[in-house]
């Protein structure tokens, strides 16, 4: 298939908001009624509808053609535009200033410009003019298959291979994992850089939010402790995807993987595998990732160390369903290091 004219697109975590009824608080999604607007109706109104001044202008369409939603999750509100010059997939956000969308942004075309892994190109950010910001990007229309998951973990190694940074460890901006802050303050060590900004961050929220001096306590105690584990290994800031789990990984209508919605930094190839509880990757994707990026010496006993991060995510995300597993990793680690 040619690229000339293929633009493409891809479901989001982000179709269903919240809305208040005298129930308290619901989900309802909202649908959009399909429109046709031509460049010279979008052009009298250019300031009150940026994502529609965008896409008549520099996105090279003379007319809209349909406006629909897009399924996926309950962060963002997520749509289609089809025009004359492709589809667009756009995200809106009415209560976040566009920062949270510039960091995705940064990281879907750090991404993008490595040539491997399939990601969405994306265009423009910016503030809507009621409050609130958008995301323009490029529609990437979904295969029938998930993905072919060797191919994606040879990708994947060859973007971790490719995508390197002479800053250190770290990105160009915080951004987010879920909806909670992901710190990437530039750090020379990745020691240094995983206990301070990925298990301390997370320890102190749980702490601020359910008071848990305990795991605040234990888990600080192993994150001073962790050097141990990286003996013998050298390590490289490799372009990280951040938080890859099964909902963020799909292929496009040839087959080829995509992976979505990013929480990139730059850290240690390993802590990509940190969502791998609930992303089902199997032996046929470490397979083919480990023929590119050769497995280090310790892999498995940091395996779970890597986990606990988005364990600890989850639980100030959602709540205690996830504390148990978190202390039990960090109780883990604590009996091995002696800690």
């Amino acid at each position: 298939m040619g690229v000339a004219m293929l633009h493409v697109g891809f479901i989001s975590f982000s179709s269903c908001i919240p809305s208040f009824s005298s129930g308290g608080l619901s989900r309802r999604c909202t649908r959009f009624s399909f429109t046709k607007l031509h460049k010279p109706l979008a052009m009298s109104s250019l300031s009150n509808d940026p994502i529609r001044e965008w896409i008549l202008s520099e996105g090279k369409a003379n007319e809209i053609t349909r406006i629909s939603p897009v399924g996926g999750g309950c962060i963002n509100l997520a749509s289609r535009y089809d025009t004359d010059a492709g589809s667009f997939f756009v995200k809106t956000n009415r209560s976040i200033e566009p920062s949270m969308f510039e960091g995705e942004a940064l990281g879907l075309n750090a991404m993008y410009e490595t040539r491997t892994v399939r990601v969405p190109k994306p265009f423009k950010v910016g503030p809507l003019p009621t409050g609130g910001s958008y995301i323009i990007m490029e529609f990437i229309e979904f295969g029938a298959s998930r993905s072919n998951r060797s191919a994606l973990g040879r990708k994947l190694a060859e973007m971790h291979k490719t995508g390197k940074s002479e800053n250190g460890f770290g990105f160009h901006v915080d951004n987010t994992i879920g909806s909670t802050p992901q710190i990437n303050t530039w750090t020379s060590d990745w020691v240094e850089f995983y206990a301070e900004h990925r298990l301390g961050y997370q320890l102190k929220l749980a702490r601020q939010q359910y008071g848990d001096s305990t795991i605040y306590e234990r888990g600080l105690r192993l994150a001073k402790n962790i050097r141990p584990l990286f003996e013998g290994v050298a390590i490289e800031p490799c372009l990280l995807h951040g938080d890859l789990w099964s909902g963020n990984i799909t292929s496009d209508r040839n087959g080829e993987p995509v992976i979505l919605d990013p929480a990139c930094y730059y850290g240690h190839c390993e802590a990509e595998f940190g969502m791998s509880w609930c992303a089902g990757f199997g032996g046929s994707f470490y397979n083919a990732y480990f023929e590119v990026m050769p497995k280090q010496p310790g892999f498995e006993k940091r395996r779970e160390l890597y986990l606990l991060y988005h364990y600890l995510n989850h639980y100030n995300l959602f709540g205690s369903g996830y504390r148990s597993s978190a202390m039990s990793i960090i109780d883990d680690y604590l009996l091995m290091l002696k800690a």
